[in-house]
């Protein structure tokens, strides 16, 4: 599997109201992996939001990942995202097993990155690169950034913090591989702009 382009991840604030029919349009338009991140304390709601979005991401071919919660993961069969104060990768990826998306956030960071590969990690996301809103105080990440991990570490690069359709194609040029987006997908207005984002997304991909 080719871990390369639009990365969707959702905000559950972000998406009240209009959850399922949003993610299905963003899948619609070529999402290639979807995170469901949700940091709510009702397992009986996550799970079933999880169970949800897999049934979409079978039907669309889409991969998913779940944000910081390996048990849950471990249970639907599905990809695992994990924080730097989520615990180390090697114990998720014995759980999980060895065909598992594993991505770990490395900030800014090519000693975190090159730690996460040595533990078993699928790929890397930095960030972020520009103000986002998901996470305001983050360590700011530069392009430079990407081209030096790239020639360093051999997985694929993921970029989050701020993406939109307006910035993205720099990161894209410099070796992201994955772009990571929230707010400037799922912020759109209908489900028809969301699908019309997502393919712009992964367009920057395609030239």
């Amino acid at each position: 599997m080719t871990l390369r382009g639009l990365y969707a991840i959702t905000d559950s604030q972000l998406l009240a109201g209009r959850f399922l029919s949003h993610v299905e349009a963003a899948l619609e338009g070529g999402v290639r992996l979807l995170q469901y991140r949700d940091k709510g304390d009702d397992a009986a709601r996550r799970l079933r939001e999880a169970e949800a979005l897999m049934q979409l991401c079978q039907r669309y071919g889409t991969t998913l990942i779940i944000n910081d919660d390996a048990e849950l993961a471990a249970r639907l069969g599905v990809g695992l995202h994990l924080g730097q104060t989520d615990g180390p990768l090697t114990p998720a990826r014995a759980l999980l097993g060895r065909q598992a998306v594993i991505g770990s956030t490395c900030h800014a960071s090519l000693e975190l990155a090159e730690q996460a590969a040595r533990e078993g990690a699928s790929y890397v996301a930095f960030g972020r690169f520009f103000n986002s809103l998901t996470k305001p105080g983050a360590p700011a990440a530069s392009l430079e950034l990407i081209a030096q991990a790239r020639a360093r570490i051999s997985l694929p690069i993921a970029v989050i913090g701020g993406i939109t359709l307006d910035n993205a194609a720099p990161l894209v040029a410099h070796g992201a591989d994955l772009l990571a987006v929230i707010h400037g997908l799922f912020g759109a207005d209908s489900a028809r702009e969301v699908t019309r984002r997502a393919r712009a997304f992964n367009a920057l991909f395609a030239s």
